[in-house]
C-alpha cells in the first residue's frame, strides 16, 4: 500500500506527535509499504531562531521518505508551543503528490492544525484517515474551529483514530463522529535490556520541555521537599537547558549541586540510557496530555512512573502496578509518593517488572497492525452511488464513513473526581468569572464614559494639567515607595535578627514587587519582592517563609491605613457629620482585627501531649494553618519590640500619607485641588487599592479609572475631569513602577519573564517528616 503521512509540526523541532509519525513511517516500511511523510523542515539559520523565539532547530538527517514542506513558526496553544507551517507551499506540495496518483491512502495527523493538516483534510480525494492526538477541556478554541466548519471538514475522514480515551473524549465532545482508539507505539528494541545498575539513593528522571504545562516547577518543589526530609535522591532533567530550568529554582546555586543535573536536549540513544538507569520517571504534567509517549518508553526500560492523574496518563499507567498517580499541581502529594517509594526498594522492583510487561501493550508491531487495519477499512468504504451523495461527502454534508452522522456528545471529561481537583476547578472558574466581570465592567464603564463625555473633552482636560505638579506627584510616589521599603526593613530586621538585612536589598525587592504588580493581571508583587529579598539573604528555602510572614505584618499596617482612609472619606463626604461616636468606631475598627490576628497566630501551636488528628484532610488543613500561623508569628516579631514596631508603623503610615499627598497634588495639577480638598485624594487612594484586590487587567486599567470617576462624583467632580484624573494618576503610578523597578530588575540580573515564573512557583514545600518524628518522640517521652 502506498501511504502518505501528514504531520503539521516541524521535523527539526521534534515533539511527541512528530516522533510518533516518524516511528509509524519506519514501522510501515518494515511491513513492506511505500511511505511518504510530509512534514515541515526548518534549516538551522538565524531566521529559524527568529521565528521560534530564539530556539534553535536540531540538525537532523532527512530520511529518503520525508518530503519537506518548508519553514514553520512557533505558536502557543494548549499550554505548549507548537511549530506549524502557515504558508501555501505546504498545501501545494501534498496536493501535487495526490494529483500525480502516487498514494493509495492519506493519513493526516492532527486534522485541526493549520495549514497542511487542516487543508488536506478538506481537499484530499482519496481514502482519508485522521489521527487526533489532542486533549483539552477548554471550549473557546474548539468552538471557534467549529464556527469555521471543523465538524463538517472532519466528516470527510473515512476513519478517525484517537490515541487515547482522553483524546477520543475531546474529539467526540467537540467534533462528533466515531473514533477507534489506537495508542502511540513504543520501540521495545530501543530499550536497553541489561539489568538496571544498583546505586545508592533514589534516581529520579524528568524528560520534557521546560513548559509550565509539563509540571517541572511542581517536580522541583517536590524534589526540594524530598531532600529536605533527608532522602538521598538525585534528579536528572533531560529536554530542558540550564537557562530554561533556572527560573524555576529557588536558588541558582542548586544547579551547581551534585544532586541536580540538567542535560538539555539529548540524542535518542542517550534518552534511552537515562530511562534505563533511572529508578523512577516523574511526569507531573498539569493538563493537556493526551497520551504521554515518555511513559511507555519508561515502561519499556523497566522504569516505573510517578505522574499526574490526568486524562491521557490514566490511559497508560496502572495505578499501584507500574506507576503511581498523584493529583496534578500538588508538589506535596508528589513528594509524599516519591518518599514512599524511596524507602521501599522491593515495591520499586515489583513495579519495574510490571512496567516491562505492560509495555507490550504498546509495542509498535501491534500498533502498526491496527493502523494498517484502519487504512484497509478506509479504502473499503464504498463511494455513494448517486452524484448527489458523492457531492454531499465531498462537501462534508454527509459523513465519508458511510454511517449515520454522530453528533457531539456532551459527556463528563475523563479526569478523576479528586476533591482537590474539583476545588481547584471551582476556584479557577470563580477567579476567571470575577476577572471577566471586572474586565467587562471596566470596559463598559470606559466605553460609556467615552461615549457620553467625548474624547476631545478628555484630551483637553489632560493637556490642561500643569507639568510641574505632575512631576512633584511622581517624586512623592517614589518617596512613598522608599518609605514602604524602610518600614519593611524594620520588620525584616526584627524577624531575622543577625541575617544582615541590607536596606539596599529591601529597596530592590520593593521596587521589583511594585513593577510586577503594575505589569501583571495578578497580585504577584508580594511573592516577587519576598523572593528577591530571600535570594539576597541566601538560604532561600529556609528564609522565604519568614520573609512572606513579614509581608503579612506589612499588610496589617496597610489595613490600618485603609481604615483610616475610609474614615477620612466618610467624614469628608458628610456621611458622619454630627456623629462623632460613629466616626470614632470606624477609626478604631482595625484594633480588634489586629488583636484577632495576634490571637489566631497562637491557636495552632502544637502543644505537648496534643491528640493527633486522624483525618488526613483535617491533618493537612491543620498543618497548613499551623505553618501559616508560624509565618505570621515570625513576621509579627517587630511588634514585640516597642521601638522597632513603633518605627515600622510610623514609617508605613507616613508612606500612605505621602502617597495621599501625591494623589492630591495631581488634583492640583488638574485645577481641582481647591474644589475638593485632600479628602477626595484619600477617597481615591482607598478606592483604587480596594479594587486592586481583584485585578482584572494589568494595573487594573479600566477598573482603576472607573473607581476614580465613581469616587470623585461624590465630591462634585465632573466625569470628564474625573476620567482625566484617573488616566494621569495611573500613568504616574506605572511610571513610578517602571523607573524604580526596571533598574532594580537589571541589577538583580533576571528578566521580567523569569521573575514572573519565580513569583508563581517560589513557595517551598515541607513534608515535615523530621519535625513530625521529633514531635512524636517528644510525645512518647
Amino acid at each position: 500500500m502506498r501511504v502518505g503521512l501528514v504531520s503539521p509540526y516541524s521535523h527539526t523541532y521534534p515533539g511527541g506527535v512528530g516522533a510518533h509519525v516518524e516511528a509509524l513511517a519506519e514501522e510501515l516500511l518494515v511491513l513492506g509499504h511505500e511511505v511518504r511523510l510530509f512534514a515541515p523542515h526548518d534549516p538551522d539559520d538565524r531566521l529559524a531562531r527568529l521565528m521560534h523565539r530564539g530556539a534553535r532547530p536540531q540538525r537532523r538527517a532527512l530520511p529518503d521518505y520525508v518530503v519537506p514542506l518548508g519553514r514553520t513558526v512557533s505558536w502557543s496553544a494548549n499550554g505548549s508551543v507548537s511549530t506549524m507551517a502557515l504558508h501555501r507551499r505546504a498545501h501545494i506540495t501534498v496536493s501535487n503528490e495526490l494529483r500525480a496518483g502516487r498514494l493509495d491512502v492519506l493519513h493526516v495527523h492532527e486534522p485541526h492544525v493549520p495549514v497542511v493538516s487542516w487543508t488536506m483534510t478538506g481537499t484530499a480525494r482519496i481514502p482519508l484517515v485522521g489521527t487526533f492526538h489532542h486533549y483539552s477541556t477548554r471550549r473557546a478554541a474548539h468552538d471557534a474551529a467549529a464556527l469555521i466548519g471543523a465538524r463538517r471538514r472532519f466528516d470527510k475522514l473515512h476513519v478517525r483514530i484517537a490515541v487515547s480515551e482522553a483524546a477520543r473524549w475531546c474529539a467526540e465532545r467537540f467534533w462528533g463522529g466515531r473514533y477507534r482508539v489506537i495508542p502511540n507505539g513504543v520501540n521495545l528494541g530501543a530499550a536497553l535490556g541489561s539489568p538496571k545498575p544498583e546505586r545508592p539513593g533514589l534516581r529520579l528522571l524528568f524528560v520534557g520541555r521546560p513548559e509550565e504545562r509539563k509540571g517541572l516547577p511542581v517536580l522541583l518543589r517536590a524534589f526540594e521537599a524530598l531532600r529536605g526530609a533527608g532522602v538521598e535522591a538525585t534528579l536528572t532533567i533531560a529536554g530542558s537547558t540550564r537557562e530554561e530550568v533556572a527560573p524555576f529554582l529557588l536558588e541558582g546555586s542548586e544547579l551547581e549541586r551534585g544532586d541536580l543535573e540538567v542535560l538539555g536536549r539529548v540524542p535518542e540513544a542517550e534518552k534511552w540510557r537515562l530511562l534505563h538507569e533511572a529508578d523512577i520517571l516523574c511526569a507531573p504534567s498539569i493538563a493537556g496530555e493526551s497520551f504521554g509517549m515518555v511513559l511507555t518508553e519508561a515502561f519499556a526500560s523497566g522504569t516505573p512512573v510517578v505522574c499526574s492523574e490526568i486524562g491521557g496518563y490514566r490511559d497508560v499507567v496502572r495505578d499501584g502496578v507500574d506507576g503511581l498517580l498523584v493529583p496534578p499541581g500538588r508538589p506535596e502529594e508528589l513528594a509524599q509518593a516519591l518518599h514512599g517509594l524511596a524507602g521501599d526498594r522491593e515495591r520499586r522492583l515489583r513495579m519495574s517488572s510490571a512496567a516491562r510487561e505492560g509495555a507490550e501493550r504498546f509495542a509498535w508491531p501491534s500498533v502498526a497492525g491496527e493502523v494498517v487495519g484502519a487504512y484497509e477499512d478506509a479504502a473499503a468504504v464504498p463511494a455513494p452511488a448517486s452524484v448527489l451523495g458523492r457531492a454531499a461527502v465531498r462537501t462534508g454534508l454527509k459523513p465519508a464513513d458511510g454511517l449515520p452522522r454522530r453528533p457531539v456528545r456532551r459527556v463528563p471529561p475523563p479526569e478523576p473526581a479528586h476533591p482537590e481537583i474539583r476545588r481547584r476547578r471551582r476556584r479557577e472558574v470563580a477567579r476567571k468569572a470575577l476577572f471577566g466581570a471586572g474586565a467587562l465592567a471596566g470596559a463598559g464603564l470606559a466605553g460609556l464614559a467615552l461615549s457620553r463625555i467625548g474624547v476631545d473633552s478628555i484630551v483637553g482636560a489632560l493637556l490642561a494639567a500643569t507639568p510641574l505638579w505632575v512631576l512633584v506627584a511622581f517624586a512623592l510616589m517614589c518617596a512613598s515607595m522608599l518609605m514602604r521599603a524602610e518600614a519593611w526593613h524594620a520588620i525584616l530586621h526584627a524577624a531575622l535578627p543577625g541575617a544582615g538585612v541590607r536596606r539596599a536589598d529591601v529597596v530592590r525587592g520593593t521596587a521589583i514587587g511594585v513593577l510586577m504588580s503594575a505589569t501583571l493581571p495578578a497580585r504577584l508583587g508580594e511573592p516577587s519582592r519576598a523572593f528577591i529579598l530571600a535570594r539576597r539573604l541566601g538560604q532561600v528555602r529556609e528564609r522565604l517563609p519568614v520573609v512572606l510572614g513579614t509581608v503579612v505584618s506589612q499588610t496589617l499596617l496597610n489595613l490600618l491605613a485603609l481604615v483610616v482612609l475610609a474614615a477620612i472619606m466618610l467624614a469628608t463626604v458628610g456621611l458622619f457629620r454630627d456623629n462623632d461616636e460613629l466616626l470614632l468606631l470606624v477609626e478604631l475598627a482595625p484594633v480588634p482585627l489586629l488583636l484577632a490576628v495576634l490571637a489566631a497566630s497562637g491557636l495552632f501551636r502544637r502543644r505537648h501531649g496534643a491528640r493527633a488528628v486522624r483525618s488526613p484532610r483535617v491533618e493537612r488543613a491543620v498543618a497548613l494553618a499551623r505553618a501559616t500561623a508560624g509565618r505570621v508569628r515570625e513576621g509579627l516579631a517587630v511588634f514585640r519590640h516597642p521601638r522597632a514596631g513603633a518605627w515600622a508603623t510610623l514609617v508605613q503610615l507616613s508612606a500612605w500619607a505621602v502617597q495621599c499627598v501625591a494623589f492630591y497634588t495631581l488634583l492640583i495639577a488638574l485645577g481641582l485641588g481647591e474644589e475638593v480638598g485632600i479628602g477626595a485624594a484619600a477617597a481615591v487612594l482607598l478606592a483604587v487599592n480596594v479594587t486592586a484586590l481583584l485585578p482584572a487587567t494589568p494595573s487594573n486599567i479600566g477598573v482603576f479609572q472607573a473607581a476614580c470617576v465613581a469616587v470623585l462624583a461624590a465630591y462634585g467632580i465632573t466625569a470628564t475631569d474625573a476620567l482625566a484624573y484617573g488616566i494621569i494618576l495611573q500613568a504616574v503610578e506605572i511610571a513610578t513602577a517602571l523607573v524604580m523597578g526596571m533598574p532594580a530588575l537589571l541589577r538583580e540580573g533576571v528578566t521580567w519573564k523569569d521573575m514572573r515564573l519565580r513569583a508563581m512557583h517560589a513557595a517551598p514545600v515541607d513534608l515535615g517528616l523530621r519535625r513530625r518524628g521529633a514531635e512524636a518522640a517528644e510525645a512518647e517521652a
